[in-house]
């Protein structure tokens, strides 16, 4: 008997991120082909044995693009024009690169995954496990390519979510970008009072240390960022801004219970973050019919993330009397009503049956 094919792969930048991707691929059979805009990264990740080859392998399964976000477009139209599979990129933020490249092989994605070190030095193959990782396909993205990708990135430990590209330059912005330029501000406070008291720093330890640590991350990331994720930005500036303002005007009264009711609710909502499925008793399957239309099993995905339903698993079977495919997805028993609630809105025929 002959042995399957091995599954090929192209990473486009071999910093941390693409690094890692390259060796968790490696890690799972997969033979994968790397490029980098700097000589010296790229020999060495053939060295390293983070890369089996050099240049675009043109036949390769998928081309992952995880250069800075500023190249990130010209990167996934010369991967699609150069190879002839699926494209993904990881960059940050989404709108820009996905309303430019509306093509049925490509999705875009974004890994919020890192590490205390920079570079291809920092590569690691687990960096991935359990981390959440957004696919954001547009209302015309092809099924069978979100299907695959979706399937690939799962593999490598992730847990997948969906959103818009729009909606998720949003978010990021309240979740990964302003926590940078607090931290960043927060450390500039620090170093500026520590000038006239040289033993602030000293103290700067244990809740200041975690809340500040993103602040270590290289400016012209971040430069790049801000750039092209303006306006989400600026709002989300905003909003923290008159938060402050507002936590300033309780602490200024001494308003004892309106501060204590906004630090419970702080703290309820921390300790309410969402956690990975890992108990496969605790499972639904939800089977879901996919309508003939473009983009609807990238929709049952976006909704499960308006939704705050975690799916554990997720792929797309074919039925062998019809073209037409079927959605199974696995998630949280807990929250399959609701799920379930919200497909039937949307037009979806599901069924849920649960594992236990």
């Amino acid at each position: 008997m002959s042995s399957a094919p091995q599954r090929r792969a192209n990473v486009i930048g071999l910093g941390l991120i693409g690094g890692s991707i390259a060796l968790a691929l490696q890690e799972r059979g997969w033979t994968v082909s790397g490029d980098d805009a700097r000589e010296p990264t790229l020999m060495a990740a053939l060295e390293r044995g983070v890369i089996d080859a050099t240049g675009l392998d043109q036949q390769a399964e998928i081309t992952f693009v995880a250069v800075p976000v500023l190249a990130v477009a010209d990167q996934v139209k010369r991967a699609l024009a150069e190879t002839t599979g699926l494209v993904t990129d990881v960059g940050s933020v989404k709108g820009p690169v996905c309303r430019a490249h509306d093509n049925r092989r490509f999705v875009g994605g974004h890994p919020m995954a890192g590490s205390e070190f920079d570079g291809l030095d920092g590569a690691q193959a687990d960096l991935f496990n359990s981390a959440v990782w957004v696919l954001t396909p547009l209302e015309t993205s092809d099924d069978a390519t979100f299907a695959q990708v979706n399937s690939i990135i799962a593999s490598l430990g992730a847990d997948v979510v969906a959103l818009s590209p729009e909606r998720h330059d949003q978010l990021v912005a309240v979740v990964s970008h302003v926590p940078h330029l607090t931290a960043a501000t927060l450390m500039g406070m620090a170093s500026e009072r520590a000038e006239e008291h040289a033993a602030l720093l000293r103290l700067a330890a244990g809740g200041f240390r975690d809340m500040t640590r993103v602040a270590s991350g290289q400016p012209d990331i971040w430069i790049d960022i801000c750039s092209e994720n303006k306006v989400a930005i600026m709002s989300a500036l905003d909003g923290l801004i008159a938060g402050l303002s507002e936590i300033r005007d309780v602490v200024a009264v001494d308003d004892h219970d309106v501060l204590r009711a906004r630090l419970q609710a702080a703290r309820e909502a921390r300790t309410n973050l969402p956690s990975r499925v890992v108990r496969p008793e605790d499972l639904a399957e939800v089977r879901i019919p996919i309508p003939d239309r473009a983009g609807a099993a990238a929709e049952v995905f976006t909704l499960a993330a308006e939704l705050g339903v975690n799916i554990a698993n997720f792929e797309v079977v074919h039925l062998a009397e019809s073209n037409r495919g079927v959605a199974v997805v696995l998630i949280d028993e807990t929250t399959s009503e609701v799920f379930r609630g919200g497909l039937i809105a949307r037009g979806f025929r599901p069924s849920v049956q649960a594992l236990s």
